[in-house]
């Protein structure tokens, strides 16, 4: 009797914490198709103060704590981005101490390695070998998961040319990375990360003067999320404009 409540009591611990990590991706993507970045940052905040996070919950709270610090970045908050690289870093080192998901772990630390460049760039030429290095060990470590390819293609897309880098061989990865999302339905269901990358997909055709292509990649992502503030008014009525 005594194993059978044990079992009972685990379960339904395990169905309470899916049903509160639906909640949270639930809030991260309404606040990402919104640009709602101030209940992106209380919801990371919820989680982080949660006790006893599972492995699964603490690998999805890196994942937002990375979009966060990206928009951090790209919006002049650089003493905000340090502080929740720090804290995404604590929960990586959590979970390398139990060997989990090493290819996703490998991912994150390449990512901060170029954030920490955009946030110091005279440290390029440490922190750039470290970036790359992480996005091949992710690779390696599972050649399904696509955010080893995101990280390597932005290291390839974001690198100067005289060091190597490649806008072509950026956006090659980029693309291999979405056909990985897309391969998995269930994977692109109401996840930030694969509108986010439709979008940066976009923009990186919009950057090399394809307008005609990047209008295609803005299109797919409203498709699938017609809501999405940030093509829908900005970058989508932009590239009618150009394309016109």
């Amino acid at each position: 009797m005594k194993r059978k409540k044990h079992i009972l009591i685990t379960f339904i611990l395990f169905v309470s914490a899916l049903r509160l990590n639906a909640d949270y991706r639930s809030d991260i993507y309404n606040a990402f198709i919104s640009n709602d970045m101030g209940r992106w940052k209380k919801t990371i905040d919820l989680m982080n103060l949660e006790k006893n996070k599972p492995n699964e919950f603490i690998l999805e709270l890196i994942n937002y704590q990375y979009g966060y610090i990206g928009w951090c970045l790209g919006n002049d908050r650089e003493k905000e981005a340090e502080q929740y690289i720090t804290l995404a870093e604590k929960n990586i080192k959590t979970l390398d101490s139990q060997s989990y998901k090493p290819s996703y772990t490998n991912s994150y630390k390449s990512a901060f390695y170029g954030f920490k460049i955009g946030l110091n760039a005279i440290k390029a030429p440490f922190y750039g070998p470290k970036s790359i290095r992480y996005a091949e060990m992710a690779i390696e470590a599972d050649t399904s998961n696509p955010f080893g390819y995101i990280q390597y293609a932005n290291c390839r897309y974001y690198m100067p040319e005289v060091f190597g880098g490649s806008k072509e061989e950026g956006i090659e990865y980029y693309i291999k990375a979405l056909r990985l999302m897309e391969s998995k339905a269930e994977a692109k269901a109401g996840d930030w990360n694969y509108l986010n990358l439709l979008a940066i997909i976009g923009n990186a055709y919009r950057e090399k003067g394809d307008n005609n292509t990047a209008q295609v990649y803005y299109e797919k992502a409203l498709a699938a999320e017609p809501g999405f503030k940030w093509i829908k008014d900005d970058l989508y009525p932009e590239i009618i404009k150009q394309t016109q």
